[in-house]
């Protein structure tokens, strides 16, 4: 009777909801996830908004509010040369950074998983050639190629320019991937269940996509995670070296560029303080979510306790000042 009504009590956890409890418990990963959370409303809110209203930043026609103009009542981040709202400017550059990064990241992700996957299953000739074409990519230099490139195709329109950046992030950004996703195929594929597939006969297509991929994709997020935030710095620094998308759309590097004289820095503080702050907060925040969830996909890590800030921090101070205390008058006595 006892051991039916400690059975009951029991509770299976799936792997899938212990991530996410373990990812829960961490204050910091959450507090990072909901930054990403509120930027990403902001942003995407505000392009359906210009969308919708057919909001034009070239025009300068219908401009009423003054030149360099500080953050006021009406103009929440101030204005900048031309009299223009800096709230959209900014917002438009973020909604920018999110769309570079995002299809930058499923270009590396998609191939970094087929590179690595087909490496990692086969061996042989096959994982020698996909392996040493993996080390060329790697060798490339990142910016070299980027103004390279960007020069060639400098007079297109600024969506054309746009997705010939997020082909240079995510082209050159997947080699590690590859290996991440190989190393870890080359361990499954010799376990149990990859033997019993072979058995039973399934194809080598629905070995990898049905049984090794879906194993590794746990470790492909954290990934995807730390290539999205390295894409968001691409970008901006593309922009900031005037190689991405250029006037009138906005960008958080051009942004910056255009702020990075002397008399801007100076004097007109907000030009610059904002695309900053903005930039710094969507890149830590997510790598805040990067380290959580490479935390929570651990097996061997255990789930945080939810502390206060206080708590964690004069909570060792005084466990070692009390503790050191309690020792000498042992010793003494």
């Amino acid at each position: 009777m006892a051991n039916n009504e400690v059975k009951t009590e029991e509770k299976i956890i799936s792997p899938t909801r212990l991530m996410l409890k373990k990812f829960r418990a961490n204050r910091l990963a959450m507090i990072g996830f909901w930054i990403f959370v509120f930027i990403l409303i902001l942003t995407v809110g505000f392009k359906i908004y210009t969308t919708v209203t057919n909001y034009d930043f070239a025009n300068l026609s219908n401009i009423k509010a003054g030149k360099y103009q500080p953050p006021n009542g009406d103009n929440l981040f101030g204005t900048d040369k031309y009299g223009r709202d800096y709230f959209f400017r900014v917002l438009t550059g973020g909604y920018i950074a999110i769309e570079v990064a995002i299809l930058a990241t499923v270009v590396t992700v998609f191939i970094g998983i087929v590179i690595g996957a087909i490496s990692g299953y086969f061996g042989g000739l096959i994982d020698v050639l996909l392996m040493r074409i993996t080390e060329i990519v790697s060798s490339f230099p990142f910016l070299a190629i980027a103004i390279s490139i960007s020069a060639i195709f400098a007079d297109y329109e600024a969506k054309t320019k746009l997705f010939i950046m997020v082909f240079i992030i995510g082209i050159l950004s997947w080699p590690g991937l590859a290996r991440m996703v190989r190393g870890q195929i080359l361990s499954l594929k010799e376990q149990e269940f990859m033997t019993a597939t072979r058995v039973l006969g399934i194809s080598t297509r629905h070995q990898i996509t049905r049984h090794l991929i879906p194993n590794v994709i746990a470790y492909v997020i954290v990934s995807a995670t730390i290539t999205f935030a390295g894409a968001i710095m691409s970008e901006a620094a593309l922009s900031f070296l005037g190689l991405s998308v250029t006037e009138p759309d906005a960008t958080w590097g051009g942004l910056l560029q255009r702020a990075s004289t002397s008399i801007v820095m100076r004097n007109y503080w907000w030009l610059w303080v904002f695309p900053g702050i903005l930039l710094l907060l969507l890149v830590m925040s997510v790598n805040l979510i990067g380290e959580g969830l490479r935390d929570a996909v651990d097996p061997k890590s255990e789930i945080i306790k939810k502390q206060s800030f206080f708590v964690k921090f004069f909570g060792k101070v005084f466990s070692k000042t009390v503790g050191g205390e309690n020792n000498g008058q042992r010793a003494r006595s």
